[in-house]
């Protein structure tokens, strides 16, 4: 149900944009379902992207103007036609006004934890479960654009061969094959419990498990002596609760380290559909319905 709230108006070291466009993300849907509320002080409305146009500038805000064209990394509020946020959240386009919006949550999620966390090298080879998934999608050409080996899990021949086409050099159908048989230095996890034991066992010695969601369930036996064996290590995080300064590093790599790679068109945006704002509760349902590919986006 739509309905009007108050303009908002930006609080120190806070911009205002007037929304272009954001994107659907799982988050948005476990909001939906009361599942994942909003942190304390964050808008109630959901939304964790967005591009647009900065309308209002806030004191203590430096190098961002009325009038420029940008996205950013939301704790919510994407899905209205306003939104406040910190500037150090809001960084410049990488692509096109509306398709930019594809970027920030996937971006900053893949660059945290699978580069700034994990630390993938050039030569090492990363496993991208869901390649297919905003995340996925976007995890494949990043990595593949810094001299990784990608290898990926999806769930139909099609997104097998859609991984392929977006650079892995092998994919999987997991729901026929057993991804366990697959050997990386870095494995990112959006499913959680059921795969934990797997996923280590897919680790190189010295291998690094990157957990991002939970999508599968968060409860799992582990075979410690398997982990200490390999000296593997786990790292699990999300990006909405961070602190707005740990947000603002996290955008500055990503503007420093991945636009550029999308300008030179390294990497593209993968977006499945685009929906009317109006019509966002048919962009979740697309989005639940497990067949898209890429992001899908909601423009005002």
């Amino acid at each position: 149900m739509w309905r009007e709230v108050p303009d908002p108006r930006p609080a120190r070291g806070e911009v205002v944009i007037d929304v272009a466009a954001s994107a659907v993300n799982r988050a948005d849907l476990m909001q939906r379902q009361g599942f994942y509320p909003p942190p304390p002080g964050a808008s109630e409305i959901p939304g964790l992207e967005c591009s647009g146009v900065v309308s209002e500038v806030g004191e203590g805000v430096d190098g961002i103007s009325v009038g420029d064209q940008v996205c950013a990394l939301l704790a919510g509020g994407g899905y209205a036609e306003r939104v406040a946020v910190p500037w150090q959240q809001v960084m410049p386009l990488p692509a096109g006004l509306v398709e930019s919006a594809a970027f920030p949550e996937v971006a900053c999620t893949v660059w945290s934890m699978v580069f700034m966390a994990a630390r993938l090298r050039k030569g090492e080879t990363l496993l991208v479960h869901g390649g297919t998934s905003g995340i996925g999608s976007l995890a494949i050409q990043l990595a593949k654009a810094y001299g990784s080996q990608v290898v990926a899990t999806a769930g139909s021949p099609e997104k097998v061969q859609k991984c392929r086409d977006l650079g892995a050099d092998e994919a999987i159908n997991y729901r026929t094959e057993d991804f366990a048989r697959l050997r990386a230095d870095v494995v990112l996890d959006l499913v959680g419990g059921p795969y934990l034991q797997r996923n280590l066992e897919v680790l190189n010695i010295g291998g690094r498990l990157v957990v991002i969601g939970l999508q599968g369930g968060a409860r799992a036996e582990l075979d410690l002596g398997m982990l200490l064996g390999k000296r593997c290590s786990i790292h699990a995080a999300g990006l909405r609760v961070r602190p707005v300064d740990e947000k603002g590093v996290i955008c500055r790599g990503v503007a420093e380290n991945v636009w550029p790679l999308v300008s030179a068109g390294a990497i593209v945006p993968v977006i499945h559909a685009t929906f009317p704002m109006s019509d966002a509760a048919e962009a979740h349902r697309v989005l639940e319905s497990g067949q898209a590919v890429g992001k899908v986006l909601i423009v005002s």
